[in-house]
């Protein structure tokens, strides 16, 4: 089965896409052809409820929803109940709130930190549930705000979830929707492995972690991912004790092993974390809290053979996540789907037969659901993208370019390759790719600050000086990637960047200090 790693919980806002560039008389072309397409729409009122119709309404449902209706297209979006989808209620925006208020208390209770600051504070107390309604209403405002933002520029909300009943046609509830084109949304859920049961209370998925029902003293976290990392953050600031239980040789395989490393020695080590790897959870069985523990039964991953079973208060699921897509009737339009669920689809979005198949004409997939980049952002570039296409504008998204973030303290975010993968693609094409570190401790603010931990990572091409990659961890990471991201997109070469001038004294300073460094100029 093929998994995407536990990604689609974090998300900045930020969107990197990239456009086929067009001569002048094609520019020409193509907008006569988009007033003809307006003509034609015209012309046909009547035929189609829709212009567009949009199934899901996540992040990646509502940007296209907004894109479109800016564009002249009559648009509705089917919400299911959920606006805002994971993003909002079940993901990036909940549990960035968590983050923060357990951030706030881990700051509080590192009195050596605070002593050389000059500061003395006495004993720190917090309320669990008043950290959890603090998650709880961020998530209602932003979902409030985001179906007013919708209706307020035009956009029909439609409560029911979408089915397809064949080409143009979807099911709302008892009745038949239809649209000249249609949009795919329905984003994910996260994955439970086989032998896991999950009651949400004392054994749950992020979806259950996210409600903070209690601070147990010991929590073990299967997948050591994003989501594994970020919520032991949060468990480990409020008091828990935390035991991750990774499958792969090592933890966090996801990150660059160069800040994978460092991240152990930063958000691991000093915490009260221990770990497991190259071991699977085949049997976790839920407790009742206070009374009887979970019960976690361990594998080897290799031989399948029984290495420890442990007692813990709580358990949490970080698998990865899994496309919404069973209910959807993909089978109506003759799409196979790619296991677990994806929708295959070519760089435009358009939805194939299968993988490498036909395009279904007038259909569309955008976000976690075509499994190209499980991430927030991404999803609001596909579907910004898909209307594009659907408006006659060839758009393709550049993937390459686009960050993530992991939110812990300090946090980590990268664009781009990881070095290992760097160095295979300069193998098999015959280039030398270059590094260029920096160190947050040689930096003025990170020093004010007393966050020095941390270091800047940008990989390139010697010969082009192309950037490859760039990984950070150290404070305020994902704020910092979006410059490197910017830079991938638009092709800014690592030379170019290093003649950019950077505000003293700030964090962007550290990457500047990267990028100089890269072409051989030094940094004071």
């Amino acid at each position: 089965m093929r998994l995407v790693p536990a990604l689609s919980i974090i998300g900045s806002l930020a969107v990197s896409v990239t456009s086929f560039q067009l001569s002048p008389s094609r520019m020409l072309r193509r907008a006569g052809r988009g007033t003809r397409r307006a003509t034609m729409r015209m012309a046909g009122e009547g035929e189609f409820d829709y212009d567009l119709l949009i199934v899901g309404c996540g992040v990646g449902g509502h940007g296209a929803a907004l894109h479109a209706v800016s564009n002249g297209l009559k648009t509705g979006i089917m919400t299911g109940g959920d606006v805002g989808g994971t993003c909002v209620n079940r993901g990036c925006v909940p549990s960035k709130a968590l983050l923060a208020a357990a951030g706030r208390v881990r700051e509080l209770q590192d009195t050596k930190h605070l002593s050389s600051l000059g500061i003395d504070v006495s004993d720190v107390e917090f309320d669990r549930q008043k950290i959890a309604n603090h998650a709880a209403n961020l998530a209602g405002n932003v979902k409030k705000n985001l179906e007013a933002s919708l209706k307020g520029k035009g956009v029909d909300v439609l409560p029911e979830f979408g089915k397809l009943l064949g080409p143009h046609k979807v099911q709302a509830g008892s009745r038949t929707v239809t649209a000249k084109d249609i949009i795919l949304a329905p984003g994910s859920v996260p994955f439970v492995p086989r032998g896991v049961e999950v009651d949400e209370k004392t054994v749950f998925t992020s979806d259950g972690g996210l409600q903070l029902q209690s601070i147990p003293e010991w929590v073990a976290i299967v997948g050591s991912g994003y989501i594994g990392l970020e919520f032991s953050d949060v468990f480990t600031a409020l008091g828990s004790e935390v035991t991750f239980i990774e499958g792969l040789p090592r933890l966090m395989p996801g990150f660059d092993t160069e800040i994978g490393k460092m991240a152990e020695r930063l958000l691991i080590r000093p915490r009260r974390i221990d770990y497991r790897t190259g071991v699977f959870a085949a049997e976790v069985t839920p407790g009742i809290p206070g009374e009887k523990p979970v019960t976690i039964k361990m594998i080897d991953a290799d031989t399948k053979e029984h290495t420890e079973t442990i007692e813990v208060d709580a358990c949490m699921i970080a698998t990865g996540r899994v496309p919404n897509t069973k209910n959807l009737g993909l089978e109506a339009v003759g799409v196979e789907t790619d296991r677990p669920g994806f929708v295959p689809v070519d760089e435009r979005m358009r939805v194939l037969t299968a993988k490498g198949g036909e395009v279904v004409p007038h259909l569309y997939c955008i976000g976690d659901a075509n499994g190209v980049m499980m991430l927030a952002h991404a999803a609001s570039a596909h579907g910004i993208s898909a209307v594009e296409n659907i408006l006659g504008r060839p758009h393709a998204v550049n993937h390459n370019a686009i960050p993530a973030a992991c939110f812990t303290h300090p946090e980590i975010a990268f664009v781009g390759m990881t070095e290992e993968v760097a160095k295979k693609k300069g193998e098999e094409e015959g280039f030398e790719v270059g590094k260029s570190i920096s160190h947050f401790r040689a930096n003025s603010k990170a020093l004010a600050e007393g966050e020095a931990d941390g270091i800047a990572k940008v990989l390139y091409r010697k010969d082009s000086e192309e950037i490859l990659g760039v990984h950070i961890i150290g404070l305020h990471a994902a704020d910092l990637i979006q410059e490197c991201a910017n830079a991938v997109a638009a092709g800014t070469t690592v030379r170019e960047l290093s003649f950019m001038v950077h505000t003293h004294p700030t964090l962007s300073e550290v990457l500047d200090a990267a990028f100089k460094g890269a072409v051989g100029m030094a940094a004071h």
